[in-house]
Protein backbone atom coordinates (compact mmCIF):
# COMPACT_ATOMS: atom_id res chain seq x y z
CA UNK A 1 0.00 0.00 0.00
CA UNK A 2 1.65 3.33 -1.03
CA UNK A 3 0.32 6.73 0.82
CA UNK A 4 -0.25 9.98 -0.93
CA UNK A 5 0.27 13.28 1.38
CA UNK A 6 -0.87 17.02 1.44
CA UNK A 7 1.89 19.26 2.65
CA UNK A 8 1.90 22.31 4.54
CA UNK A 9 4.83 24.42 5.05
CA UNK A 10 5.94 28.29 4.87
CA UNK A 11 9.43 28.53 6.04
CA UNK A 12 12.85 27.37 5.08
CA UNK A 13 12.92 24.36 7.59
CA UNK A 14 9.73 23.13 6.15
CA UNK A 15 10.92 23.63 2.42
CA UNK A 16 13.93 21.85 3.08
CA UNK A 17 11.93 18.84 4.93
CA UNK A 18 9.72 19.13 1.98
CA UNK A 19 12.67 18.47 -0.72
CA UNK A 20 14.06 15.47 1.80
CA UNK A 21 10.27 14.05 0.97
CA UNK A 22 10.69 14.73 -2.98
CA UNK A 23 13.84 12.90 -3.14
CA UNK A 24 12.75 9.67 -1.39
CA UNK A 25 9.71 9.87 -3.26
CA UNK A 26 6.72 10.35 -1.39
CA UNK A 27 3.63 10.71 -3.45
CA UNK A 28 2.91 14.38 -2.39
CA UNK A 29 -0.97 15.19 -4.53
CA UNK A 30 -0.55 19.28 -3.35
CA UNK A 31 1.45 21.80 -1.63
CA UNK A 32 -0.57 24.38 0.89
CA UNK A 33 1.93 27.42 1.73
CA UNK A 34 1.05 31.18 2.86
CA UNK A 35 0.48 33.76 0.43
CA UNK A 36 3.32 35.58 -1.35
CA UNK A 37 4.22 38.36 1.01
CA UNK A 38 5.54 41.83 0.27
CA UNK A 39 9.19 41.95 1.24
CA UNK A 40 11.98 45.20 1.17
CA UNK A 41 11.99 48.70 0.69
CA UNK A 42 9.91 47.55 -3.07
CA UNK A 43 7.40 45.62 -1.73
CA UNK A 44 7.70 43.09 -4.20
CA UNK A 45 5.89 40.36 -3.39
CA UNK A 46 7.99 37.10 -2.81
CA UNK A 47 7.24 33.62 -2.34
CA UNK A 48 7.79 31.38 0.42
CA UNK A 49 10.94 28.99 0.37
CA UNK A 50 7.90 25.80 0.13
CA UNK A 51 6.39 27.47 -2.62
CA UNK A 52 9.79 27.77 -4.83
CA UNK A 53 10.54 24.20 -3.77
CA UNK A 54 7.29 22.99 -5.28
CA UNK A 55 7.27 25.06 -7.85
CA UNK A 56 11.15 24.32 -8.91
CA UNK A 57 10.79 20.01 -8.07
CA UNK A 58 6.86 19.36 -8.29
CA UNK A 59 5.50 21.49 -11.20
CA UNK A 60 2.49 19.65 -11.98
CA UNK A 61 0.84 19.52 -8.58
CA UNK A 62 -1.46 22.18 -7.25
CA UNK A 63 -0.20 24.92 -4.66
CA UNK A 64 -3.18 26.38 -2.20
CA UNK A 65 -1.93 30.03 -0.83
CA UNK A 66 -5.28 30.22 1.51
CA UNK A 67 -5.19 33.36 3.86
CA UNK A 68 -7.53 31.53 5.61
CA UNK A 69 -7.34 27.40 6.22
CA UNK A 70 -11.63 27.77 6.97
CA UNK A 71 -12.33 28.76 3.11
CA UNK A 72 -15.08 26.44 1.98
CA UNK A 73 -13.88 26.28 -1.24
CA UNK A 74 -9.78 25.48 -0.41
CA UNK A 75 -11.80 22.64 1.95
CA UNK A 76 -13.26 21.45 -1.15
CA UNK A 77 -10.24 21.59 -3.22
CA UNK A 78 -8.33 19.64 -0.64
CA UNK A 79 -11.33 17.13 -0.18
CA UNK A 80 -11.34 16.77 -4.40
CA UNK A 81 -8.16 15.75 -4.26
CA UNK A 82 -8.43 12.89 -2.09
CA UNK A 83 -4.50 12.39 -0.42
CA UNK A 84 -4.20 9.94 2.55
CA UNK A 85 -2.81 11.82 4.90
CA UNK A 86 -2.11 15.62 5.30
CA UNK A 87 1.50 16.26 6.90
CA UNK A 88 2.48 19.86 8.56
CA UNK A 89 5.39 21.35 8.98
CA UNK A 90 5.78 24.98 10.45
CA UNK A 91 3.01 26.32 8.18
CA UNK A 92 1.55 29.00 10.08
CA UNK A 93 -2.07 28.94 10.27
CA UNK A 94 -4.08 27.31 12.62
CA UNK A 95 -5.85 24.80 10.99
CA UNK A 96 -10.15 23.92 11.63
CA UNK A 97 -11.17 20.81 12.90
CA UNK A 98 -12.95 20.43 9.12
CA UNK A 99 -9.63 20.31 7.63
CA UNK A 100 -8.62 18.12 10.18
CA UNK A 101 -10.97 15.54 9.42
CA UNK A 102 -10.41 15.38 5.21
CA UNK A 103 -7.62 12.82 4.89
CA UNK A 104 -9.02 9.28 6.14
CA UNK A 105 -5.56 8.75 8.17
CA UNK A 106 -5.96 12.51 9.39
CA UNK A 107 -2.61 15.14 10.00
CA UNK A 108 0.47 14.70 11.56
CA UNK A 109 2.69 17.64 12.70
CA UNK A 110 6.31 18.11 13.32
CA UNK A 111 7.27 20.46 16.34
CA UNK A 112 10.11 21.18 17.28
CA UNK A 113 10.01 20.47 20.71
CA UNK A 114 9.63 17.25 22.95
CA UNK A 115 6.23 17.55 23.68
CA UNK A 116 4.54 18.11 25.88
CA UNK A 117 7.20 20.69 26.73
CA UNK A 118 7.21 23.99 24.59
CA UNK A 119 3.75 24.08 23.15
CA UNK A 120 3.54 27.08 20.56
CA UNK A 121 5.06 29.35 18.44
CA UNK A 122 8.45 29.00 19.53
CA UNK A 123 10.03 26.31 20.94
CA UNK A 124 13.32 26.81 19.40
CA UNK A 125 14.16 29.81 21.25
CA UNK A 126 12.41 29.54 24.00
CA UNK A 127 14.65 26.28 24.81
CA UNK A 128 17.86 27.86 24.63
CA UNK A 129 16.68 30.78 26.57
CA UNK A 130 15.17 28.47 29.28
CA UNK A 131 18.97 27.20 29.30
CA UNK A 132 17.99 24.06 28.21
CA UNK A 133 20.43 21.03 27.75
CA UNK A 134 18.56 19.12 25.53
CA UNK A 135 15.20 19.25 22.89
CA UNK A 136 14.57 17.70 19.81
CA UNK A 137 11.64 17.16 17.31
CA UNK A 138 8.34 15.11 17.78
CA UNK A 139 5.88 13.61 15.46
CA UNK A 140 2.15 14.09 16.22
CA UNK A 141 -1.73 13.54 15.59
CA UNK A 142 -3.43 16.82 14.77
CA UNK A 143 -5.82 17.67 17.19
CA UNK A 144 -7.29 21.13 17.13
CA UNK A 145 -6.06 22.06 20.50
CA UNK A 146 -2.86 23.38 20.02
CA UNK A 147 0.41 21.00 20.06
CA UNK A 148 -1.98 18.81 22.11
CA UNK A 149 -1.89 15.32 19.92
CA UNK A 150 -0.66 12.43 21.02
CA UNK A 151 3.01 11.73 19.75
CA UNK A 152 4.03 9.25 17.15
CA UNK A 153 7.65 9.49 17.76
CA UNK A 154 10.36 11.96 18.69
CA UNK A 155 14.31 12.40 17.73
CA UNK A 156 16.15 13.94 20.83
CA UNK A 157 18.85 16.92 20.55
CA UNK A 158 21.67 18.18 22.42
CA UNK A 159 21.55 21.84 23.07
CA UNK A 160 25.41 22.49 23.68
CA UNK A 161 26.73 25.71 25.78
CA UNK A 162 27.28 27.96 22.77
CA UNK A 163 24.84 26.68 20.35
CA UNK A 164 22.64 29.59 18.61
CA UNK A 165 19.00 29.59 17.59
CA UNK A 166 20.40 29.08 14.00
CA UNK A 167 22.33 25.96 14.41
CA UNK A 168 20.00 24.41 16.83
CA UNK A 169 17.11 24.83 13.95
CA UNK A 170 19.61 23.15 11.47
CA UNK A 171 20.30 20.46 13.57
CA UNK A 172 16.91 19.99 14.53
CA UNK A 173 15.72 20.47 10.83
CA UNK A 174 18.22 17.54 10.28
CA UNK A 175 16.84 14.93 12.46
CA UNK A 176 13.35 15.51 11.29
CA UNK A 177 13.46 14.30 8.19
CA UNK A 178 14.14 10.60 8.54
CA UNK A 179 11.92 10.57 10.99
CA UNK A 180 9.24 11.62 9.57
CA UNK A 181 9.97 9.78 6.72
CA UNK A 182 10.20 6.30 8.60
CA UNK A 183 6.14 7.83 10.18
CA UNK A 184 5.07 8.14 6.63
CA UNK A 185 5.76 5.07 6.16
CA UNK A 186 4.04 3.61 8.93
CA UNK A 187 1.03 4.48 7.72
CA UNK A 188 1.59 1.71 5.08
CA UNK A 189 0.63 -0.89 7.10
CA UNK A 190 -2.27 1.08 9.15
CA UNK A 191 -2.12 3.94 11.77
CA UNK A 192 0.34 3.93 13.89
CA UNK A 193 0.50 3.57 17.81
CA UNK A 194 0.83 6.55 19.65
CA UNK A 195 1.52 8.27 23.47
CA UNK A 196 -0.73 10.57 24.70
CA UNK A 197 1.10 13.69 26.31
CA UNK A 198 1.35 13.82 29.75
CA UNK A 199 -0.37 17.09 31.16
CA UNK A 200 1.24 17.74 34.02
CA UNK A 201 4.36 18.26 32.05
CA UNK A 202 2.98 20.99 29.68
CA UNK A 203 5.12 23.89 28.91
CA UNK A 204 4.37 26.80 26.15
CA UNK A 205 6.23 28.69 24.02
CA UNK A 206 5.27 31.86 23.00
CA UNK A 207 5.83 34.02 19.90
CA UNK A 208 9.10 35.89 20.47
CA UNK A 209 8.81 39.50 20.08
CA UNK A 210 11.24 42.21 19.48
CA UNK A 211 11.70 43.97 22.50
CA UNK A 212 12.68 40.31 24.23
CA UNK A 213 16.23 40.85 22.24
CA UNK A 214 16.48 43.93 24.83
CA UNK A 215 19.98 43.21 27.25
CA UNK A 216 19.54 44.16 30.62
CA UNK A 217 23.13 44.18 31.97
CA UNK A 218 21.73 43.96 35.75
CA UNK A 219 20.58 39.82 34.42
CA UNK A 220 22.83 37.67 35.55
CA UNK A 221 25.68 36.65 32.93
CA UNK A 222 24.36 33.18 32.00
CA UNK A 223 20.83 33.78 31.63
CA UNK A 224 22.51 37.00 29.36
CA UNK A 225 24.14 34.58 26.99
CA UNK A 226 21.34 32.24 27.01
CA UNK A 227 19.04 35.47 25.23
CA UNK A 228 22.01 36.17 22.74
CA UNK A 229 22.30 32.54 21.52
CA UNK A 230 18.16 32.35 21.34
CA UNK A 231 18.31 35.62 19.19
CA UNK A 232 20.97 34.99 16.70
CA UNK A 233 20.02 35.14 13.71
CA UNK A 234 17.04 36.72 14.26
CA UNK A 235 15.77 38.93 15.65
CA UNK A 236 18.89 39.54 17.52
CA UNK A 237 19.77 40.43 21.08
CA UNK A 238 20.85 44.05 21.59
CA UNK A 239 21.87 47.09 24.13
CA UNK A 240 22.20 50.64 23.99
CA UNK A 241 25.62 52.35 24.00
CA UNK A 242 26.73 55.56 24.00
CA UNK A 243 29.77 56.70 21.89
CA UNK A 244 31.02 60.27 21.39
CA UNK A 245 28.00 62.09 23.03
CA UNK A 246 25.40 60.05 21.02
CA UNK A 247 23.14 56.83 21.84
CA UNK A 248 23.23 53.79 19.57
CA UNK A 249 21.77 50.77 19.39
CA UNK A 250 24.07 47.79 19.00
CA UNK A 251 23.85 44.07 18.45
CA UNK A 252 25.38 41.41 20.36
CA UNK A 253 25.54 38.50 18.09
CA UNK A 254 28.43 36.19 20.03
CA UNK A 255 29.69 36.03 23.83
CA UNK A 256 30.77 33.76 26.52
CA UNK A 257 30.12 33.89 30.36
CA UNK A 258 33.28 34.88 32.09
CA UNK A 259 34.00 34.51 36.11
CA UNK A 260 35.19 38.30 36.53
CA UNK A 261 33.13 40.70 38.56
CA UNK A 262 32.17 44.11 38.05
CA UNK A 263 29.58 46.85 38.22
CA UNK A 264 26.18 45.91 36.42
CA UNK A 265 27.28 47.45 32.75
CA UNK A 266 31.11 48.60 33.60
CA UNK A 267 33.54 48.04 30.73
CA UNK A 268 36.32 45.87 32.28
CA UNK A 269 38.86 45.72 29.92
CA UNK A 270 40.63 48.26 27.83
CA UNK A 271 41.26 45.77 25.21
CA UNK A 272 38.54 43.85 24.88
CA UNK A 273 34.40 44.08 25.19
CA UNK A 274 34.07 41.91 29.18
CA UNK A 275 30.84 43.89 30.17
CA UNK A 276 29.89 43.39 34.22
CA UNK A 277 26.63 41.80 34.25
CA UNK A 278 24.46 41.24 37.74
CA UNK A 279 26.29 38.13 38.27
CA UNK A 280 29.65 37.41 36.37
CA UNK A 281 30.53 39.09 33.36
CA UNK A 282 30.17 38.44 29.51
CA UNK A 283 32.87 38.21 27.23
CA UNK A 284 31.80 39.62 23.79
CA UNK A 285 33.06 38.34 20.96
CA UNK A 286 30.94 39.82 17.94
CA UNK A 287 28.51 42.69 17.04
CA UNK A 288 26.82 44.47 15.06
CA UNK A 289 26.26 48.23 14.97
CA UNK A 290 22.90 50.10 13.95
CA UNK A 291 23.34 50.57 10.20
CA UNK A 292 27.09 48.90 10.22
CA UNK A 293 28.30 44.83 9.20
CA UNK A 294 28.72 42.63 11.58
CA UNK A 295 32.30 42.31 12.90
CA UNK A 296 34.93 41.11 15.69
CA UNK A 297 34.13 43.04 18.95
CA UNK A 298 37.97 43.27 19.37
CA UNK A 299 38.07 45.01 15.71
CA UNK A 300 34.94 46.79 16.33
CA UNK A 301 36.58 48.35 20.02
CA UNK A 302 39.86 49.09 18.07
CA UNK A 303 38.62 51.37 15.63
CA UNK A 304 36.39 53.22 18.49
CA UNK A 305 37.71 57.13 19.27
CA UNK A 306 36.62 58.82 22.43
CA UNK A 307 34.21 57.47 25.53
CA UNK A 308 31.81 54.13 25.46
CA UNK A 309 29.61 53.61 27.89
CA UNK A 310 26.89 50.68 28.24
CA UNK A 311 23.62 51.92 29.04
Amino acid sequence: MSISIIFFGTPEFAAQVLDFLIEHRVQIKGIVTQPDRPKGRSLQLISSPVKMIAQSKLPEIPIWQPLKSSDPQFLAELSAVKADLFVVVAFGQILPQKLLDIPQFGCINVHASLLPKYRGAAPIQRSILGGDLETGVAIQKMVKQLDAGDVIDEKKILISEEMTYGELERALCDASKPLLLDVINRYTTGVPTAVAQDLAYVTYAPKIEPEEGEINWSRPARSLHCLIRAFNPRPGAWCWIEMNGERKRLKILRAKVSDREGSVGELLSPKELLIGCGEKSLLISEVQLEGKPRMSAVDWLRGMKGPLKFI
